[in-house]
């Protein structure tokens, strides 16, 4: 179970957020649409920990993001509007370089690798380095990235944006496999396929759910 409580947010003296209070069961995934600057990006980076709310907090599986906020990324997975990688290294690599980072333990880090490059139909590629992938392929590697730990929560921002139908086929089927695991959150604008996702949709409208 995760749970937002009137998280409220400003910036420059406007508020962007406004009391915004949603639950998601386990399992489950939600997805979050609304006009751009509606607020969505800025939820979901708050939901992260990488920015703090004005005031309010959320907790994930009786844990307050704010109160314990390590504790908290240790079992999220991240993905944001754009998807980083280091072009130099391998997929194979590139998985193994952010297992270690994510602090796994080296004896598990092969398997948790391997796992996330079958999940994430990468293996025609997992010897191929990540600057001659394309946009759709380098973002399935963004997505096995943040589901490498198998976290309990994942929170993926723009899921849809810049992929072609074929590529958004693949990320609907691996969203599926995430749900075993994990309670999913995205954003975007791309509502026909939030559907496909079986997903419950949450508009945001100036900050508030509309």
């Amino acid at each position: 179970m995760f749970e937002a409580k009137n998280i409220r947010f400003s910036r420059g003296g406007s508020e962007i957020l406004s009391g915004v209070t949603f639950s998601v069961d386990a399992g489950e995934v939600l997805a979050i649409t609304g006009a751009n600057g509606a607020g969505k990006t800025t939820l979901l980076k708050i939901l992260a920990g990488i920015w703090l709310p004005t005031s309010g907090t959320a907790i994930s599986d009786g844990v307050d993001i704010l109160e314990e906020p390590l504790r908290h990324r240790r079992r999220l997975g991240w993905l944001g509007e754009t998807a980083p990688a280091d072009d130099d290294l391998t997929v194979k690599g590139y998985l193994k370089y952010r297992a270690r980072l994510k602090g796994e333990q080296s004896r598990k880090i092969r398997h948790r690798v391997r796992e996330a490059i079958s999940v994430c139909a990468l293996e025609p590629f997992s010897d191929i380095t990540v600057a001659c992938l394309s946009r759709g392929q380098r973002k399935r590697v963004a997505l096995a990235e943040a589901a490498l730990l198998r976290p309990r929560l994942l929170l993926l921002d723009d899921l849809f944006a810049g992929l072609d139908a074929e590529s958004r086929e693949s990320v609907v089927t691996m969203i599926g496999s995430f749900r075993s695991f994990a309670t999913v959150i995205v954003t975007g604008h791309e509502t026909e396929w939030f559907s496909r996702l079986e997903a419950r949709v949450l508009t945001l409208k100036e900050g508030r759910i509309a």
